[in-house]
């Protein structure tokens, strides 16, 4: 009895590869789309930096208690600018009293695509249970907006504390720059623009409403003070992490051009002068981050003569304390609020 042979029908084999060739159609546009636009890579990273930052912000709501404070959330700081909002925690004790007390401004962070004003809500209520005004800035994130445009948008927003300040028990005379990673960054780029005319200039952004005179100090936390050193990671790193600064730089300057000039103009390592205000600025032993910036920015700033506050910690430390270790509430997240809140009441006196 023979056997006969079965064979496939060409147009089944056909409809087989049809799937194929979809799949690898879809792969091919993947591919340019990552290649010619920041926004599918930055889509991929602002959903992992805010999946890290809603387990932070769980984190700390188990760790910290309730404080006394009352939140006045999203008041609009810029007339037709939907992410032009912040938050404003003051303590109970001063609500009813014409009590006026410093004000720590904070720019979150969050690789300046993601990240929320309300993010670290928990630290911020303690910190204003410590006696001062904390209010929390939010402002839009790239790549819907690229630089300079956040700069614009935070300088109007210490226009408008500054005239609000009595409103919200602030003392207008003592205000303090803070932020965490690209707040940090932020807040630096800030702090130079106040106190060094030639580079405000230089930004294009007129800071009529605040004057040096009136910030008492800078607080800043694993963050970026040399741009054109975020673009040049550590080879000794994992390759993701150097595509994920690629794409944050490229989403943020809206240029992929590494040699763009505003890289080093948005680094307020090349700019600050003796004029900058004093500053506690910190960074974990685990960041990549601190060995080649907040460390030599520390460093930068001490020659300047300008007052330096540091909290870096040994290579060897344990546990290895990574990016943003501040908002971990364990030994040493205790240990450096403590600290950034004794370098406060010395600056804020």
């Amino acid at each position: 009895m023979n056997k006969r042979k079965h064979h496939t029908p060409f147009y089944r084999k056909k409809l087989f590869l049809w799937p194929v060739g979809i799949v690898l159609c879809l792969a091919i546009a993947i591919v340019i789309a990552f290649r010619v636009s920041p926004w599918p890579g930055a889509l991929v990273i602002r959903y992992v930096f805010n999946k890290g930052g809603h387990k932070t912000l769980v984190a700390m709501q188990k760790a910290l208690p309730s404080y006394p404070v009352t939140v006045t959330k999203d008041v609009a700081y810029r007339q037709n600018d939907k992410d032009a909002r912040l938050d404003v925690y003051v303590p109970n004790n001063v609500r009813n009293t014409t009590s006026e007390l410093p004000a720590i401004v904070w720019t979150h962070g969050g690789g300046w695509l993601s990240g929320n004003k309300s993010d670290d809500a928990p630290y911020f209520s303690r910190l204003a249970n410590q006696g001062y005004i904390v209010v929390a800035l939010n402002y839009s994130l790239a790549p819907g907006k690229t630089y300079p445009y956040a700069v614009h948008q935070i300088n109007d927003a210490f226009t408008f504390i500054v005239s609000h300040a009595t409103q919200y028990h602030i003392n207008a005379s003592k205000l303090v720059l803070a932020g965490d990673s690209a707040g940090a960054q932020l807040s630096s780029q800030m702090a130079t623009i106040y106190t060094n005319p030639a580079y405000a200039k230089l930004v294009g952004t007129q800071p009529a409403a605040l004057k040096p005179r009136q910030i008492a100090a800078v607080i800043l936390y694993c963050g970026i003070y040399k741009m054109d050193k975020l673009t040049q990671p550590n080879p000794a790193l994992p390759k993701i992490i150097g595509w994920g600064t690629d794409v944050t730089v490229w989403a943020y300057t809206g240029s992929h051009d590494l040699s763009n000039p505003v890289i080093k103009q948005m680094s307020a390592f090349y700019h600050v002068t003796k004029s900058f205000p004093k500053t506690f600025i910190s960074g974990g032993n685990g960041d990549a981050l601190t060995n080649v910036q907040s460390i030599p920015f520390a460093e930068e700033l001490n020659a300047l003569g300008v007052p330096v506050t540091t909290l870096f910690y040994p290579a060897n430390h344990q546990p290895s304390l990574p990016h943003e270790y501040q908002f971990t509430f364990n030994a040493d997240g205790e240990m450096a609020f403590g600290k950034m809140t004794n370098f406060l009441q010395t600056a804020t006196q």
